[in-house]
């Protein structure tokens, strides 16, 4: 990473960030309830009782994944004027990640994965919220060209007391970022729709470290794309063309890159056809390069690429502990190219640069019913690694398990989670400068708080075992806590950290650490939410004596949508 230069965000910025924040308080009314069921296909309708919160109903977006938000969201729960996902029936159950675009509640991780045409009908009765005039803002008499308009600014600051294990910058550090994202959605009509966003953001703080391009972005295109959409074979597909979040991926594999300021991008092509109980998705990308520092000088990063195949199956109603199970099956292929320092592998006594290339042939079966939530996956990655300035390539031969699965009582007053998380990723031997490659990678920022809240520790040559206990009392305000217990799958490779490998050479033991954290959501009305993540990271003895140190670590994210 590049040396910090840290300066003060601007006055300015943090004016516009107040006047955001009041003018967010002031939507505060209550979002009205809905039982109209008429668009979810299901002959299985599911009925939850919660008692009526004071405010809307936290949703802990943006993480991913049914197991992962406070309060059980019913598709009766998830329909206008509350917001919902678009027309993709069956797959539209709970957050909608199983459409393929990200979970959507009332706001989604994508901002146009979110439908607001209901809005066309100009009913007063629709329109309850200051911001919904942005939501959907007719260019013609008929109603059926349409622009919507969406922001999110977001304030995150944290505490390490030794960051990385105290590997990397400086102890105590503070840090403090801003970002902002603002999009329009052009709808011209119902076959094709253009969207854009724009990025800016900046970053400071005190012992700090480590702001690169992740962290700090004058004004630029996040995204621009078009879709055009049609009706075909039974199918209601599309075809998006240009630079987009792509979130068609189990969120522990890839995600959006959330800790730092800027979100993952994607430059290329995405089709997909959904069906009644069966959706496919495939995609061709390359990276996008935020290296540049001038406005609106991103370009295209070649040496980055992603691709794959994606096909989610509705899963045949099981009954499960006295209720219905209603459940998905992924079955996809993730392909992915690296070069440069992402690319390089720990052998010998040292790093070998170059580039791979790796397959992942995987799966994912996961889903909810009365009192069980649950979600199962597995996969094998194949490819290769060619070494820098040769001609040899290794055979890469790795494979990961992710399970997470609980009781959830949503009638309770507490509405209570309690769960297990399992998760194992392949290690190797990097004694060997020939052979396979064994190690596992997830390059492409798999959800932030998946296996912990410090990201100290990346999903390779690693098995994770944590208890996870959540309990939302009242509908605004969720409390969880997590206990991950690490340890290497193989002594013979390293430990690594989300950029690259520890080198910690006296490191002889299988036990890494524990973690024992907890987060606070606040749900302070429709547009505002603060969440707060508090961690100690406890080294084991065996690694405390090779050089690495514990620590604590504090997080705090103050968000406006709308």
């Amino acid at each position: 990473m590049r040396p910090a230069v840290y300066r003060r965000a601007s006055l300015r910025t943090l004016r516009g960030i107040a006047c955001a924040a009041a003018f967010g308080q002031a939507g505060s009314a209550l979002a009205q309830n809905t039982t109209d069921t008429s668009s979810i296909p299901s002959p299985h309708a599911e009925t939850i009782k919660a008692r009526a919160a004071a405010r809307p109903e936290v949703q802990n977006l943006p993480h991913a994944g049914v197991v992962g938000q406070p309060r059980r969201i019913a598709p009766s729960q998830n329909k206008a004027p509350s917001g919902r996902q678009g027309p993709w029936g069956e797959f539209d159950r709970g957050t909608g990640e199983s459409a393929g675009f990200g979970p959507v509640g009332r706001y989604g991780v994508a901002p146009w994965a979110e439908d607001w045409s209901y809005l066309a009908d100009p009913s007063p009765k629709l329109r309850d919220d200051p911001f919904d005039p942005l939501k959907f803002i007719a260019l013609n008499s008929s109603r059926t060209i349409w622009l919507s308009l969406s922001g999110e600014t977001r304030l995150r600051n944290w505490y390490e007391e030794e960051p990385n294990l105290g590997s990397k910058g400086h102890p105590g550090s503070g840090r403090f970022g801003v970002r902002n994202l603002y999009g329009a959605d052009l709808h011209l009509g119902s076959h094709v729709r253009v969207f854009g966003q724009l990025i800016n953001a900046d970053a400071a703080g005190w012992n700090a470290y480590g702001y690169n391009d992740t962290y700090r972005k004058r004004l630029d295109l996040q995204q621009a794309f078009v879709e055009f959409r049609e009706n075909l074979l039974g199918a209601k597909t599309g075809f998006m063309f240009g630079r987009q979040q792509f979130l068609d991926a189990p969120s522990y594999i890839l995600y959006n890159r959330e800790t730092p300021n800027v979100p993952l991008a994607w430059n290329g092509f995405r089709t997909y056809a959904i069906w009644p109980r069966i959706r496919i998705d495939a995609y061709d990308f390359v990276g996008t390069n935020i290296a540049p520092s001038q406005m609106f000088h991103d370009t295209e990063d070649w040496t980055t690429r992603l691709y794959g195949f994606d096909a989610t199956m509705v899963v045949p109603t099981l009954r499960v502990l006295g209720g219905d199970l209603h459940s998905y099956l992924d079955l996809f292929y993730i392909g992915f190219k690296l070069g440069g320092s992402t690319a390089a592998i720990v052998a010998g006594n040292g790093t070998a640069s170059g580039n791979t290339t790796r397959d992942d042939y995987g799966f994912r079966w996961y889903g909810s019913a009365k009192d069980l939530e649950f979600s199962v996956g597995g996969l094998y990655q194949g490819g290769t690694f060619n070494a820098a300035k040769t001609s040899v390539a290794r055979t890469v031969a790795a494979y990961a398990f992710n399970a997470t699965v609980g009781y959830r009582h949503p009638e309770s007053f507490l509405h209570p989670f309690i769960g297990v998380q399992a998760d194992l990723y392949s290690g190797g031997d990097t004694r060997n400068r020939t052979g396979d490659v064994g190690t596992y990678i997830a390059p492409f920022n798999p959800q932030t708080n998946y296996l912990d809240t410090t990201t100290y520790i990346a999903p390779s040559n690693l098995i994770s075992l944590s208890p996870i206990v959540r309990v939302t009392p009242v509908g605004f305000a969720s409390l969880q806590f997590k206990c991950p217990f690490f340890w290497r799958d193989s002594t013979n490779d390293s430990i690594y950290s989300s950029s690259s490998a520890y080198s910690y050479p006296r490191f002889s033991g299988g036990y890494v650490g524990v973690v024992p954290q907890a987060s606070l959501t606040l749900q302070l009305n429709r547009h505002l939410s603060w969440t707060q993540y508090g961690a100690r990271f406890i080294t084991s003895n065996s690694l405390h004596a090779a050089g690495a140190r514990s620590g604590s670590y504090y997080q705090s994210n103050f968000v406006f949508r709308f």
